[in-house]
């Protein structure tokens, strides 16, 4: 079994990272099936990217215009971009607008209203592997034994964030494309792309250098 000591080392955290997510992501894993250093491995890897080590159970949106034109610039005009983008410096500086670029860039979309309907902020990326629009966090709720669409920030507390990361990694069968040691289309599933695949790499091969020493 995981031992407290190889998560940390595993996944990179402080001491005290470490004592406020052990308990929750092994419970996860295990619950979900994340049960060989391989699986574990990759699962950790995964969600400590996209959750910036542990730190962040909610979705950045803190976007400069020109990043925000650079990843979601099929979604969003360049005038939205710069009125909600962030401009650093000049007299045109100010900050994000980070619900309407949620609103905007995830209008329509997994289940999601229109802007208007502000589903965009209301079930923007939570969790540990950050579940994105209104579909899939329905899809959680019975798993999860929470209504998460009603209350959608539950999923920002260690508990729920853990299990609805080990949640949608099992409904969307990623422990066979662990098995199979495949990162690259693991993190298409997750990120519907490559973004941060170096990251996620360098994060897989020191969680497999310490599992798999057990």
């Amino acid at each position: 079994m995981l031992t407290s000591k190889q998560f940390q080392s595993a996944a990179r955290l402080s001491d005290e990272l470490a004592a406020k997510w052990f308990p929750h992501v092994l419970a996860a894993m295990s619950k979900y099936q994340i049960n060989t250093p391989l699986r574990q491995a990759h699962f950790l890897a995964q969600v400590g990217h996209e959750s910036t080590g542990f730190t962040r159970t909610e979705e950045n949106l803190n976007y400069r215009y020109g990043a925000l034109l650079a990843m979601f610039g099929k979604r969003i005009s360049k005038e939205d971009a710069l009125k909600y983008g962030r401009v650093d410096g000049g007299p045109n500086a100010h900050p994000a607008d980070q619900k309407m670029i949620s609103n905007i860039i995830y209008a329509n979309r997994n289940g999601n209203g229109s802007v208007e309907s502000g589903d965009g902020y209301r079930y923007r990326g939570r969790g540990l592997i950050q579940v994105t629009g209104k579909a899939n966090y329905a899809a959680l709720v019975d798993q999860l034994g929470v209504d998460i669409v009603a209350e959608p920030h539950l999923l920002v507390t260690p508990h729920m964030a853990a299990e609805s990361a080990a949640a949608w990694w099992f409904n969307h069968k990623l422990n066979a494309l662990a098995d199979a040691d495949d990162v690259d289309r693991i993190t298409r599933v997750i990120n519907g792309g490559t973004n941060g695949l170096d990251d996620r790499k360098t994060r897989l091969t020191q969680a497999k250098g310490i599992l798999w020493q057990t």
